[in-house]
C-alpha cells in the first residue's frame, strides 16, 4: 500500500511578513530551522522510506534535516514540487498591494500561475513518484500552496484549508473502491510543535 505524507516547509521571515513567496528561494529563518527539527524528531520515530522535496532552500533544508534524523538520503529534488509563482505579487505583502494597485488588486492579471497547471504539473510529478516507489510509504516537502492544490486533486472528503508551516497530510492509495483512487488519513497535522 502506497502512502505518503506532504509536509509543508518551515516558517520564513517572508512567512512572518505575509509576502508572497512564490518561487523566491527564501531561506529558513530560526524558527523555522527548529520547526524542521521538530518535525523531523517527529518523523524519525515513524517509518518512511524515500523523501523528495521541492529544489527551493526552504523546503530543501526542511527535507535534508528530515533525511539527517531519519538516516535517510532526500531521494530526489523535483522542479515540479516547487510552489506557485504569484507573478508580479512575488515578494509583496497585501498592503504593498492595495498600495501599487489599489484595493481592487485581486480583480487584476499579475500573471500568476494558474491552479490548474500547478495541478497538472504536480500530479504528474506526485504519480511518477508513486509508481516509482509503489508499496512504499514516501514524504514530499513542499509549499503551502502546492499541497492544498495537490490535496484538492487527490481526495475528495477533505476540506481543504491553509495549512502551518511544517504541517502533515497524509494519503494512503485506496484499494477499497475503484472510484476512489487516494484517501486521507491526517490533514494539517502540528502534533510535533506542541499546537
Amino acid at each position: 500500500m502506497t502512502i505518503i505524507g506532504f509536509v509543508r516547509h518551515g516558517v520564513t521571515d517572508w512567512n512572518l511578513e505575509g509576502r508572497a513567496q512564490g518561487s523566491h528561494d527564501v531561506p529558513l529563518n530560526e524558527a523555522g530551522l527548529e520547526q524542521a527539527k521538530q518535525v523531523a524528531e517527529r518523523l524519525a520515530g515513524e517509518q518512511w522510506d524515500y523523501i523528495y522535496a521541492s529544489d527551493l532552500s526552504r523546503a530543501s533544508r526542511t527535507a535534508a534535516i528530515i533525511a539527517d534524523a531519519k538516516g535517510l538520503p532526500v531521494t530526489g529534488h523535483d522542479i515540479r514540487l516547487r510552489e506557485k509563482t504569484h507573478g508580479r505579487l512575488d515578494g509583496t505583502t497585501e498592503q504593498e498591494r492595495v498600495e501599487k494597485w489599489g484595493s481592487g488588486w485581486r480583480d487584476m492579471d499579475h500573471d500568476e500561475e494558474p491552479v490548474e497547471a500547478v495541478l497538472e504539473r504536480g500530479m504528474q510529478a506526485v504519480d511518477e513518484i508513486a509508481r516509482r516507489h509503489e508499496g512504499s510509504r514516501i514524504l514530499i516537502v513542499s509549499h503551502g500552496a502546492w499541497i492544498r492544490t495537490i490535496m484538492s486533486g487527490l481526495v475528495k472528503d477533505v476540506e481543504i484549508k491553509p495549512l502551518h508551516n511544517t504541517s502533515i497530510s497524509i494519503v494512503r492509495k485506496s484499494e477499497a473502491e475503484a472510484d476512489v483512487e487516494w484517501e486521507c488519513l491526517v490533514y494539517n497535522c502540528t502534533e510535533h510543535l506542541g499546537a
